[in-house]
Parts: structure tokens; sequence; C-alpha cells
């Protein structure tokens, strides 16, 4: 029984994961139903826009120019080795639209709005205003999840796309700046590279990382236990639970657009 007690560790871990992972498959797929069926909460979801969006902008225009000139900068200096640092302006590109700007934006959206949106939801249910909801014949999912997850399918591939423009810009103002590139062989050399299956595979990244970093604020926040721990609890794994899916996601994409 000893030598067994391992393995009965592991199935119950593996039974309790694939329970885990249930839960949240047909918590997506309630939330997106709610998504496409009426009725639909324009304020909600004009608050949501505003708070994943318009609110967002200010840590995500930071993180891609300091991410495009750190970039810029450690591409010239490894090119420098081989004499390739002409392809500065090529790498930039290439790496923030396929890679950096989607995974960046993603992250911090899951930092910001997923950490957020779990504690408000979880903290109205300590308060007990999501079963006030119920009690008004209000269905929680549509009136809390659905806005908050549409808005994130919205609004985050329009951050992915400004990210991407502010990171690549990063990496032009150092280069010219600093590196001696000029301006115009740049710029050039940047439209020349990119690709229109580069920027659609950023847009789509983005849709799917807005799309799970809500999705995961909602379910933490739904699923979070009584009192001020539960609260904490929801808002740290809601964080920790979109960061790693967002990553887990990036790869799955990046290999269905480019193979592998």
């Amino acid at each position: 029984m000893i030598l067994l007690s391992p393995f009965g560790a592991l199935g119950r871990a593996t039974l309790a994961l694939m329970a885990v992972v249930g839960r949240v498959a047909l918590f997506a797929l309630t939330a997106l139903s709610h998504v496409l069926r009426p009725p639909f909460y324009g304020r909600e979801l004009g608050l949501a826009l505003l708070n994943i969006g318009w609110l967002s902008l200010p840590v995500v225009g930071l993180t891609a120019i300091f991410t495009g000139a750190a970039l810029a900068l450690q591409i010239y200096s490894g090119g420098a080795r081989f004499n390739a640092e002409a392809v500065v302006p090529q790498i930039v590109a290439i790496g923030m639209v396929r890679e950096l700007g989607p995974v960046l934006v993603g992250l911090m959206i899951a930092a910001r709005v997923t950490s957020s949106i779990a504690a408000e939801i979880a903290t109205m249910k300590v308060t007990e205003q999501i079963d006030a909801l119920v009690t008004l014949s209000t269905d929680p999912m549509k009136y809390l999840v659905a806005p908050r997850v549409l808005a994130g399918l919205i609004v985050v591939p329009l951050l992915v796309a400004v990210g991407d423009v502010i990171g690549i810009f990063g990496g032009y103002a150092v280069a010219t700046g600093s590196l001696g590139f000029n301006p115009a062989a740049y710029l050039k050399n940047t439209m020349d590279f990119l690709e229109l299956l580069d920027v659609i595979s950023s847009l789509v990244k983005g849709c799917a990382f807005g799309g799970l970093a809500a999705l995961m604020g909602c379910y933490f926040g739904m699923a979070s236990g009584r009192g001020a721990q539960g609260v904490g609890r929801a808002t740290k794994g809601s964080v920790e639970a979109a960061a790693v899916l967002i990553l887990a996601a990036n790869f799955l994409l990046t290999g269905a657009f480019f193979s592998l």
C-alpha cells in the first residue's frame, strides 16, 4: 500500500485538474453563448470597453515603447558580432508584431484587467450583490460576464495594434537617434519586411488573449470563496491562470500561423 500511495496521489491530482478544466470549459462555453444572445447590456459593455481599452493605454504604451527600444539595442549589439547590424529594422518589426507586442499586451491586461475583474466580481459575491441580481431575475452571466468577455474580444486586438506601432516606434527612435540609422531607410525596411500574415496573426492573438484574460477574471470572481481571503485568492488565481493560458495560447497560435 505504501508503494501505491504516490500513484494514488497522482491520480487524485489528475482528476482534480481535469475537473477544473471541465468547469472552466463549461464556464467559457456558457459565457460565449451569452455574448451571442440578447438581451445585451450596453452600459455594462461601454464601461468594460473603457476599463479594458482606454484606461489600459498608458501601461500598454509605456511597455511597448521601452520593449521596442531595448530590442533595437539588443539586436544591434548582437548583430555587430556578425557584421549584421543592418537587420535591426526587420527584426524589431517582426519581433514586436509577431511575438512581443501581443504577448506583452496580453500579460499587461492580465495584470491590470483580469485582477480588477476578479476582485470586483468576487466582492460582489461576498457582499451578496450577485444574489440580489438573481432575486431581480437578472442572469449574472449575462449582466456581469458577457459584457466583459465581449469587451476583451473587441478591444485587446486594438491595444495590440497600438502596442505594435509604439514598439516599432521605440526601436525607430533608438536606431535613428543613437545607432546612426537613416530614418527613411529604417521605415522602408520595416514596411518591406512585414507581411499581411504577421499583422493578422498579431490581431488574432490579441483577440484570443483578451478573451482569456476576461474569462479568467470572471471565472475566478464567480467561483471565489466568502470573505476577504476568498477575494484575495480569486484575484491571485485569476492573474496566474490568465498569464499561463496566454503563454500557452501564444505557443499554439504561433505554431498554427507559422509552421514549426
